[in-house]
């Protein structure tokens, strides 16, 4: 069955493994937009645990400069293209042309999002003026 874009957006607007989901700390007042925290603090700390979680299988260049399709070939979803970036080391897209690639298990990473992510409710978000 072939997924289409606006599938896999519905699909990714409520699916709990977005990353972007569990750091959004900041909102307009008007509380039409919500912005993802950057920090990678989370991530950052559990590292060691992704990659003992993981596997390194050869890179194919049909993924060369593509993360997000790595992403959705591997989980089902391209919400986790941003730490297959992180943990093979890869600062921008450009630059994911590899020899071989570390993939956590999926498994892992909703551990660590689940426990350490936890999402706040709108009422809690902090302001911003514009």
């Amino acid at each position: 069955m072939t997924v289409l874009i606006d599938q896999e957006a519905r699909y990714k607007a409520k699916a709990p493994s977005d990353i972007e989901r569990y750091g959004n700390r900041l909102k307009t007042d008007n509380d039409y937009f919500i912005f993802p925290d950057p920090n990678l603090e989370t991530i950052d700390k559990n590292l060691y645990y992704l990659l003992r979680q993981s596997k390194e299988i050869q890179f194919e260049q049909k993924y060369k400069y593509k993360p997000e399709y790595l992403s959705f070939d591997e989980y089902g979803t391209t919400a986790f293209w941003e730490i297959l970036l992180y943990v093979n080391g890869v600062y921008s897209v450009e630059d994911f042309n590899l020899s071989t690639v570390i993939i956590p298990a999926k498994e892992s990473i909703v551990f660590i999002m689940r426990d350490l992510f936890p999402e706040k409710p709108v009422s809690e978000l902090q302001g911003v003026n514009w």
